[in-house]
């Protein structure tokens, strides 16, 4: 039995962290929405008691650090399963971006190993399950619109993402989530409105979306990068409604209504930032999970 399975990368419309928990983790709220640029898995169930991940990609590591191979071991441990797979990731999400291109994966894996496998778990248990892996993989797990809460992993569902377009660009850097949270100040930055955030995706009114978006971890990186600064406020020049920061970077995302003006800000950018992409919010179509 084979399948293949898309993986959407994420960005963050809003982003705030409250405070610093007694785990050492931030309590954080996030709206977060899905988007099309994705990865594409294929995955194959093998007789052999084995994983085997074929990632056609650089810099990505094809054993126990990768957050794939983490899932399906998990659930091979958790659930007996003495059938083998093969992961095959045809990879088009850029690396360490912010965009939760490593969590997305991995949720598509499970997903996908849950027909594979043939286990008969639920979405909320799968996301249930892809906590003790990741923070971000919850979401994933889910995707479309939702605010995730305490360390990532407590979703609520929203509405989807109206309809606009949105540039990403990538600068070639990288950036340290773990360090940029260790710098940040939380009773010293300005915070996002996240309940307008909230009401206005209920509402479907894109101004005030554009209005609401903010993220508390730019007061670190855009400061420790200017050249990530330097791309905001290019996409911003060039006509973006709003421009932020996704994760704790490097890729910064621009939300535009109009395709002409998109295309202003995406020609803008090619030349000046080595990878830069024009999508849309993603709708899930009855293609994401294809057997064969």
């Amino acid at each position: 039995m084979k399948i293949s399975i898309t993986a959407p990368a994420k960005i963050n419309l809003s982003l705030d962290a409250l405070y610093k928990r007694d785990d050492g983790y931030h309590e954080v709220e996030m709206v977060m929405t899905t988007i099309d640029l994705a990865d594409r898995l294929y995955i194959e169930r093998l007789g052999e008691d084995v994983i085997v991940l074929d990632v056609k990609a650089h810099f990505i590591p094809e054993d126990r650090r990768n957050l794939i191979y983490q899932a399906a071991a998990l659930l091979k441990k958790r659930f007996d399963v003495k059938a083998g797979v093969r992961i095959t990731i045809d990879k088009h999400i850029p690396v360490s971006a912010g965009l939760a291109g490593g969590s997305s994966d991995a949720a598509a894996a499970l997903k996908g190993l849950n027909i594979i496998w043939e286990l008969g778990l639920s979405i909320d248990e799968l996301a249930e399950i892809s906590s003790e892996i990741g923070s971000d993989i919850a979401f994933c797990v889910y995707g479309g619109t939702a605010i995730a809460t305490g360390r990532g992993e407590k979703i609520t569902s929203l509405p989807n993402m109206p309809g606009c377009w949105i540039v990403l660009a990538k600068p070639s850097i990288s950036v340290s989530t773990p360090t940029i949270y260790k710098e940040l100040q939380v009773d010293n930055v300005e915070h996002p409105d996240t309940k307008k955030m909230i009401e206005s995706i209920e509402q479907g009114d894109l101004d005030g979306i554009f209005a609401a978006t903010g993220n508390v971890l730019e007061s670190v990186t855009l400061e420790k990068n200017p050249q990530v600064k330097r791309i905001k406020d290019r996409m911003i020049a060039f006509g973006a409604e709003a421009a932020l920061m996704s994760g704790s970077g490097p890729t910064v995302f621009a939300l535009i209504k109009q395709y002409s003006r998109a295309k202003r800000v995406y020609n803008g950018l090619r030349g000046f930032c080595e990878e830069v992409y024009m999508v849309r919010p993603w709708s899930e179509s009855e293609n994401d999970t294809i057997k064969g």
